[in-house]
């Protein structure tokens, strides 16, 4: 890291490129209200619900330009999420696989862009984020 909090490239010293930051964190967790009475009251964060087809999803104001959310979902162990930019979801999917990653969801479209989660080799997973202009 550098002072200013921006990880510079090994090879140039040079801060990276604008895109491919982590902009969303999201807990995928089997007990959503559970979770969230936990880390709203442990980090003073603010929940809001959004209703979405017919499950529900947590909005969380993370008290950053970082946003979060907390996803209800079958799991046996809770994990935390982040989202990476990219400027092409699917040229990005394409590229972890060739990379030796995985790819448990392909890119698909939702309302505000597109996303894919991905796992590298020797890594946990990582969602790929394209929003929409």
């Amino acid at each position: 890291m550098n002072l200013k909090g921006r990880s510079q490239s090994k090879n140039t010293g040079m801060p990276p490129p604008p895109g491919n930051r982590v902009v969303h964190l999201e807990l995928c967790t089997p007990n959503l209200p559970r979770a969230c009475f936990f880390y709203t009251r442990l980090f003073d964060w603010r929940a809001e619900t959004v209703h979405i087809g017919s499950g529900h999803y947590l909005a969380l104001d993370l008290g950053t330009e970082l946003e979060g959310g907390v996803a209800e979902q079958d799991r046996p162990q809770p994990i935390w999420l982040p989202y990476v930019e990219v400027a092409d979801v699917h040229a990005a999917t394409d590229r972890a696989r060739s990379l030796g990653g995985s790819v448990s969801m392909e890119p698909r479209e939702g309302p505000a862009g597109w996303r894919s989660v991905v796992t590298g080799p020797a890594a946990g997973e990582i969602a790929l984020w394209q929003p929409k202009a």
